[in-house]
């Protein structure tokens, strides 16, 4: 944990000996001693505290609750944000998180209902696990810190392994554990010191997109005017910080759109972080000459970062185990993560959250055209469809494998639906191959519990939209399990807190009547924003990707059907299985 907390460390247990709170520190708001954790608020004229957190993350809003608060009463002995969770659950409870703009996961002690409460904010930026043995829970921001626990078992999860091969991540609430479990985004967990638990969920944005259909069409100026209000604002509030912030800037839309506010939002000049490879050099992956241009332009201090295929090679193993849960995605963010720790910074804004918003992958546009074409195979009596696709792929996959991609062969058997045409869409390895990769029967069992065509249609089941549909499941799959937890681990495998100012519940909130319409803002419209800062070269720039030459790093030559992420995949998985590191005795 180290990495994620080098700052500081503190502990506290109860009187009793019953409960304990740890917390490594990474200092960004409050850098004094005052802002040490786990932090407590005593009993009036107590030396006991009332209540005690420890928690991970920003609150972005935590000066205007603080002065909401003190007009209450509450007297403050720090400036730091985690002192405001402990006032705000004193005054609103539970409700507490409708209240909360930023990113957290905390746990509060509450002494006086001998309660504990674990919270994740809206999207699931940070993280929080559980090993719930019904007499004991344990709890921690990554899974390896509660194996170092010899009383958490190892027995393997089938869904998250099977998961992690279909998706190319562990969705939540699994782990590749079945005895931990990731508390899910937007939601609370409960745990009373009788053993009673409540979870439940306060935040959907499946359900808030549902509500935001029923709504009339909303009204605003232009659609680049309400992105320029709501996108001008979430920046300032992530740029809160008493240390220096930077951005991770490629020559894509969202970082260049990022940078232009944030540099007309900061009161300093702002650093900004660009990879570089040369095995990309003078083609159209190659970044760093249009983020070169965009970081002139706006006057930011510029530091690319050249990464080599030795410090690939030095650097695969740190990589690997700061994953914590196998992904196929984040080299990139691991190694700018490293190059913005190298340039003094603990905070960089990311463009996560872009694509999904306004419709920038190409899921947006081949998922409901799949659907429409295969529409009339849903006029076939109940299970017709699914018989005769099935019997389509059994026939044909053995061919279709050697020439294009395999998920073609189950084109037919899910297709005709959205929440199979999103599988095909984003899925690695297709349920039907699992078996030549892990033991049969965990493949048979962990693709039943997953549910995963379940799974997805649960989040966009509500919804009327084909467009919309997808943006649910991007933003409740894909970017929720991959791109925001491997900003956590890559991040924090540096030491930097990597924020993501489009993934912000308010302005998601403020935007959902216009996202669901039936014209709504696309990344034209988002880079319209910052046109009157940058050329049009950089807002016009065709959608390449943030790529990492794997491939090549590994010697490997790129062949037809996606196959080169299918390898990494493979890689990723046997260093996760591998021999576990050692455990550590429980305490005495």
């Amino acid at each position: 944990m180290k990495r994620r907390g080098p700052d500081a460390v503190g502990e506290w247990i109860s009187a009793d000996g019953r409960l304990g709170l740890a917390h490594r520190r990474l200092a960004i708001i409050d850098l004094s001693a005052d802002g040490i954790q786990p932090m407590a608020l005593n009993k009036e004229g107590c030396a006991e505290p009332s209540l005690v957190i420890s928690f991970d993350g920003e609150i972005y809003n935590y000066r205007e609750l603080r002065t909401m608060l003190a007009a209450r009463g509450h007297v403050f002995r720090t400036d730091s944000d985690t002192e405001i969770l402990l006032h705000l659950y004193k005054e609103r409870g539970l409700d507490m998180v409708e209240h909360l703009r930023g990113m957290f996961a905390f746990a509060l002690w509450d002494d006086a209902d001998q309660k504990l409460v674990l919270a994740r904010d809206p999207f699931g930026i940070k993280p929080l696990y559980y090993a719930d043995d019904g007499s004991t829970i344990r709890i921690a921001s990554v899974v390896k810190a509660l194996l170092r626990d010899r009383q958490v078992g190892r027995t393997p999860e089938p869904a998250g392994h099977v998961g992690f091969l279909v998706w190319g991540h562990v969705p939540e609430p699994y782990t590749l554990y079945r005895e931990i479990r990731s508390l899910p985004a937007g939601s609370i967990l409960v745990v009373h010191r009788n053993g009673e638990r409540q979870e439940r969920c306060y935040f959907d944005p499946a359900k808030i997109l549902a509500e935001a259909e029923s709504l009339a069409a909303p009204v605003y100026p232009t659609k680049s005017e309400l992105l320029r209000e709501k996108l001008h604002r979430s920046v300032a509030r992530h740029l809160v910080a008493d240390t220096p912030v930077g951005i991770f800037l490629s020559a894509g839309i969202d970082s260049s759109i990022l940078a232009a506010v944030a540099s007309d939002e900061a009161t300093d000049p702002l650093a900004a972080i660009t990879l570089g490879f040369r095995e990309f050099e003078r083609t159209a992956k190659d970044e760093v000459p249009i983020a070169g241009t965009t970081a002139h332009i706006l006057g930011l201090k510029h530091h690319v970062s050249w990464v080599t295929p030795d410090e690939f090679r030095d650097d695969m193993e740190l990589a690997l185990d700061a994953m914590d849960q196998p992904t196929t995605d984040g080299l990139n963010t691991f190694f700018v993560s490293k190059a913005a720790h190298q340039a003094g910074l603990k905070v960089a804004l990311s463009g996560v959250g872009g694509d999904e918003l306004f419709g920038g992958y190409p899921s947006f546009r081949e998922i409901p055209r799949l659907v429409r074409a295969l529409a009339p195979a849903s006029l076939l009596p109940y299970g017709a469809a699914h018989r005769l696709g099935s019997a389509f792929r059994l026939v044909g996959a053995s061919l279709i494998r050697r020439q294009i991609s395999p998920k073609y062969a189950g084109l037919f058997e899910y297709g005709s639906s959205y929440s199979g045409a999103y599988l095909l869409r984003r899925g690695l390895f297709m349920p039907w191959e699992l078996a030549e990769i892990i033991d049969a029967d965990m493949a048979r069992l962990g693709w039943e519990d997953l549910q995963g065509l379940t799974m997805i249609d649960r989040m966009h089941r509500h919804i009327r939209r084909g467009r919309t549909k997808v943006m649910a499941c991007e933003l409740s799959l894909y970017m929720r399990s991959q791109l925001l937890r491997q900003a956590d681990w890559a991040g924090m495998a540096h030491s930097v807190e990597i924020r993501t100012p489009l993934v912000d519940s308010e302005m998601f909130c403020a935007l959902a009547p216009a996202l669901v319409s039936s014209d709504p803002p696309t990344k034209a419209d988002f880079a319209s924003v910052g046109k009157w800062r940058l050329p049009p070269a950089v807002l016009t720039r065709p959608k390449t990707g943030f790529e990492v030459p794997i491939a090549a790093w590994l010697g490997q030559r790129a062949r037809r059907g996606g196959s080169d992420s299918r390898d990494w995949a493979r890689h990723v998985y046997a260093h996760a299985t591998a021999s576990p590191a050692p455990r550590r005795s429980p305490a005495p």
